[in-house]
Order: structure tokens, then C-alpha cells, then sequence
């Protein structure tokens, strides 16, 4: 697998199944793109947008939006779905059906490779690329986590058989390799010692930082118990899983998108990510892409942190930036814990951040100094940033 380099471009994709934009901006490609159709910046284009659609195929996914954007729908869909009912085949039959062909289908390229290999192509045709992201989470021990890994080296090595360029990245949870207890362990511990320095972490690798002066720690009040030697070993072996998956990755000259999590895990994903990313970043080359939630109080402190740490240690930074989905669970934890919510409070203040995140990852982009994907649906954000950038 070679890296090319070659001059910054601004690249479009979609996630997998659906037709959420996904900017990329970067120094660096591994594979040619078919150029999309439609000028970033003239979204208002209905012609240029739609025209590679076949009519029944565009009609299915207006429909979809308007149905996922009535709540009263969604309730239902909902109360269907967890109802008893479910145990009643006809009833669960007809119910999946209309998930599948509604929801699913837009959000989700398939149930299985050949599914998601199918819309790709589909995808490709549309001069459209995809990310490959596999929907695993919340391992809950190693053998679980093995066999996820398994499922995520097939998956990446299926890209072979796939049109070159197809894929522009693939995707992970790193709870899918990592079991979410060792992980909320870890991240309690980080946080103990960030605000207590003299705290020992034995099994502590030298990475970048990943936790700024803003960020809160309300999930730990005293000092964690240390990590058992089997939990040190898991942290090992979770290690040496994320390790394969970006060698996999490396050969099939795919970077891979490391998704963000629940705050209550955060710091040990981070964590990790800067470890993988401290042997597989190096120089020009850039594989490993972490993720930061726009909608989190501390997110730009965090980003800039380690885009300079990065810079400092002769490394590239890759980042997908996001605005968030979780808030629901971080205001109850917050709350539980008799604490003050970690996401912004509105709206308003989530978009301000996250253009301001986007802002300075095109500024180190385009200095050579990282590359950003950019994950956002919101059409208005989207075609700001090409114009100004672009």
C-alpha cells in the first residue's frame, strides 16, 4: 500500500446508506475519487444534486425523511417495536419489514457485506463515496471483542473486491474491542490523575494529552481503585486489537475513523486512539482519525490540545468532528450525579462550536498540519465552510 500525496482537495461522502455530507480536508489521499457532480458550493442546485437519482429512488428518500421527521411516528415506531407484540411473529415480521425499508434503509447500507457492498456500488455510481462502519458497541469481555475484531478485518478486507476508491474510510467503536468496563475503569483513572499529578499509572503509555483544563471530571470523587493485572492484560490485548484493525487498515489504504462514545468512557478511548495514533501518524502518513463531540463544553480546549501535541511530537492529527449523540444520557448521568450537564445548552452554542472546531482544523489542514472529516448533515454549515475554505 503506498500513500500519495498530493495538493488539498475537499472531498464528498456520504456515511454508509444514507445522505448525510461528509467533508474531508487534507494533504494527503490514498486512492483516486470519482469527482461528485454537483459543486459544494451551489447546494440550491435541485438538477445538479438529484439528477443521478432515478425518480422512484428519490421519491423513497424524500418519503423517509418527512416520515422520521414526524414525532408522533417515531413514538409509535417506538412503542411498536418495545411492545409484547413483538413476540407475536406476524406482528414482528410486518413491523421489521417497515423498519427495514424505511428507517434502516436510509440510514444503514445493509445487514450484511454483500448488502452494504451492493449500495456502495450504488453509491459510486452516484459519484459518491462510503464509510464502512460496522455497528458494534459495548463489548462486554474479550471474547466478544475478538470476535468483533474478526468481523471488522472482514469487512475491511472486502474493500479489495469493491471499485478502487469506492471507500473512503472505514469506521470503528472502539467499545466493540475494548470492553466498556475496563474502558470506564481507565477513563475514571485518567481523570483522578489529571487533577491529581502525583497519581501513579503504571501501565500508562506517553501519548499526547486528551484532557484540557476545561474538561470535567465528575465521574470520579475519589481516588479509583488501581487496575487488577488482568484488567492491565485486557488493556493490553485492547491495545493489540486496535493495532491489527489499523494494519488492515494500512494495507488496504483506508484510514480509519475512530467514533467518539459517552463521556463516562471518553478519556480511555482518547487514550488509546493517541497510542495507535503515536505509531501509525507518523509524518506525512495519517491513519488513525479520533473523533470529537462539538457538543461538549470542553471539545475545542481538547481538539486543540492535541492538534499541538501532535505538531510537537512530529505527528499528524486526524480528527472527524461531529456535534453529538448522546445528550440525552450525559444530562441524566450529570444529573444523577448531582452535576451540571457536560453538552452545551442549546442548539446555538453546539453549531458556534462546531464551526468553530471546523474552522481551525482547515486552518491546520491547509498548512499541512492534520486533516479533518467533517460529519455534519446540516446543509448551511456545510456550504460555509467550502466557501470559505475551498
Amino acid at each position: 500500500m503506498a500513500w500519495r500525496s498530493g495538493r488539498p482537495l475537499f472531498k464528498q461522502s456520504t456515511s454508509s446508506g444514507s445522505l448525510g455530507r461528509t467533508l474531508y480536508f487534507s494533504r494527503w489521499r490514498t486512492t483516486k475519487a470519482r469527482p461528485f457532480p454537483l459543486d459544494l458550493q451551489q447546494s440550491k442546485d435541485e438538477e445538479g444534486l438529484f439528477g443521478e437519482f432515478k425518480t422512484l429512488e428519490f421519491l423513497k428518500i424524500y418519503g423517509n425523511v418527512q416520515l422520521i421527521g414526524m414525532g408522533p411516528v417515531v413514538d409509535l415506531g417506538v412503542k411498536v417495536l418495545t411492545s409484547p407484540w413483538m413476540e407475536v411473529y406476524p406482528v414482528r415480521a410486518v413491523a421489521l419489514w417497515g423498519v427495514k425499508h424505511t428507517v434502516y434503509s436510509h440510514f444503514c447500507a445493509g445487514q450484511n457485506i454483500e448488502e452494504a457492498s451492493e449500495t456502495l456500488q450504488r453509491m459510486w455510481e452516484l459519484g459518491l463515496r462510503g464509510i464502512l462502519d460496522y455497528g458494534l458497541e459495548d463489548a462486554i469481555d474479550n471474547a466478544s471483542c475478538d470476535r468483533n475484531l474478526e468481523k471488522f478485518l472482514q469487512v475491511v478486507r472486502q474493500t479489495s473486491l469493491l471499485p478502487q476508491g469506492s471507500v473512503s474510510s472505514s469506521c470503528v467503536k472502539l467499545s466493540a474491542v475494548c470492553p466498556i468496563e475496563l474502558l470506564e475503569r481507565v477513563s475514571n483513572l485518567l481523570r483522578w490523575q489529571h487533577v491529581n499529578r502525583g497519581f501513579k499509572l503504571p501501565w500508562k503509555q506517553d501519548v499526547i494529552p486528551f484532557l484540557s483544563e476545561n474538561s470535567l471530571v465528575y465521574h470520579v470523587t475519589s481516588p479509583p481503585e488501581p487496575l487488577t493485572k488482568e484488567e492491565e492484560a485486557n488493556l493490553v490485548s485492547a491495545h493489540e486489537r486496535l493495532t491489527r484493525l489499523c494494519k488492515a487498515c494500512e494495507q488496504e489504504g483506508l484510514p480509519l475513523l475512530i467514533d467518539a462514545e459517552y463521556s463516562s468512557v471518553q478519556p480511555a478511548i482518547d487514550y488509546i486512539i493517541h497510542a495507535a495514533a503515536a505509531e501509525f501518524n507518523k509524518g506525512a502518513q495519517l491513519l488513525v482519525y479520533g473523533t470529537v463531540q462539538a457538543y461538549l463544553k470542553d471539545s475545542f480546549s481538547r481538539l486543540k490540545l492535541a492538534a499541538r501535541g501532535s505538531q510537537y511530537r512530529g505527528l499528524s492529527y486526524g480528527v472527524k468532528l461531529v456535534r453529538g449523540a448522546y445528550m440525552s444520557r450525559e444530562s441524566r448521568l450529570a444529573s444523577s450525579l448531582g452535576a451540571l450537564a457536560p453538552t452545551h445548552s442549546n442548539i446555538e452554542e453546539t453549531h458556534r462550536c462546531y464551526d468553530a472546531c471546523a474552522a481551525f482544523m482547515l486552518e491546520q489542514a491547509a498548512h499541512g498540519d492534520g486533516a479533518v472529516v467533517l460529519a455534519t448533515h446540516n446543509v448551511k454549515c456545510s456550504a460555509i465552510l467550502a466557501s470559505t475554505f475551498c
